[in-house]
């Protein structure tokens, strides 16, 4: 009987080490030089698998933004509304290029349709997809903003996404703090601010 919980290694049975979009090989080449350069054994038993296998698989998810071709299909339908569409509390992980440490929150979004919408499962999806590569949280922000535009072909987009920085947490001040950005295109209007704002608002 299992109470369905799994262990590290029952979870890393699933990955696949089939040639990918990442190149494992060297990517596993670099992580065998990074734990010998910090004084660790790479052929220490609770190792080996870990640069052979592990961290290349991770690293071909977390980098999956880098692929035009996993883009998700943002396929639009016809509305003759334009009220404000909201999509609140999306996951976001990314991974800070000044360190190679991830940032973690929620993406917020909304935008005003022109002629066409999304399903909000997309807006989801999207922001997954472009969160998944190193950046800074600001330009992130401003590019999920901005392909959500040329996406949905909406008259406005705002973004708002609030993340917790563990080069911050874990190294230096230790700050465990929440930092905020923000991007739009187009411009929405004041109702429509306060809409958004009051939506934020009620998911935190």
């Amino acid at each position: 009987m299992t109470d369905g919980t799994h262990t590290h290694d029952e979870r890393d049975e699933t990955d696949d080490d089939s040639d990918g979009p990442v190149d494992r090989e060297q990517v596993a080449h670099a992580t065998r030089l990074l734990l010998d350069a910090i004084g660790e054994d790479p052929e220490r038993e609770g190792l080996v698998e870990t640069w052979e296998r592990r961290v290349p698989a991770a690293y071909e998810e977390l980098t999956q933004g880098y692929r035009e071709d996993e883009r998700p299909t943002m396929r639009t339908f016809d509305a003759e509304s334009d009220d404000l569409v909201v999509k609140t509390g999306i996951p976001v992980y990314s991974l800070c290029e000044h360190h190679l440490l991830p940032f973690h929150g929620v993406a917020h979004v909304a935008y005003r349709p022109a002629g066409a919408v999304v399903g909000l499962s997309k807006l989801a999806r999207y922001v997954r997809w472009a969160s998944r590569k190193l950046t800074v949280q600001e330009r992130l922000t401003r590019d999920i903003a901005e392909g959500l535009d040329d996406a949905i072909g909406a008259d406005a987009v705002a973004v708002e996404l609030s993340a917790t920085h563990l080069c911050e947490a874990m190294r230096g001040v230790e700050a465990h703090t929440t930092t905020t950005s923000r991007a739009t295109v187009g411009e929405l209007t004041t109702p429509e601010r306060e809409r958004f704002r009051d939506a934020i608002a009620a998911e935190r």
